[in-house]
């Protein structure tokens, strides 16, 4: 039930949200124990840059960790020339784990 409430509001945010090479997209996904968030252009449907807390060294509390895969996102990205990205929930509320990714990548340098 709650999964599917998720993929409708997912479903609504896609419709109006596109990736281009110029702007691409910045999809986050949040499970119950992990963070992952990716940098996609869509017009080619490809992931240019993906980041998580699993390829992190770092451990504390998840917002913590969260943040710090959002600013590692935002600096990689940086290096390969993207400065401007569209934000993708991913039918999540924006708050907690998803506004930290977010905050983290704006620290990293990404701007949306």
């Amino acid at each position: 039930m709650k999964l599917n409430l998720r993929q409708k509001r997912h479903f609504k945010i896609r419709k109006h949200l596109t990736g281009t090479a110029s702007c691409p997209r910045l999809a986050v996904f949040r499970s119950s124990q992990h963070i992952y968030a990716q940098i996609i252009d869509d017009s080619k449907g490809k992931t240019l840059l993906s980041g998580s807390d699993l390829k992190l060294d770092k451990k504390g509390a998840k917002i913590e960790v969260a943040f710090e895969v959002g600013k590692k996102l935002g600096q990689e990205a940086l290096k390969k020339g993207i400065k401007e990205v569209v934000f993708d929930r991913g039918g999540f509320l924006y708050h907690g784990r998803v506004a930290k990714v977010a905050e983290g990548a704006r620290e990293g340098g990404l701007k949306f």
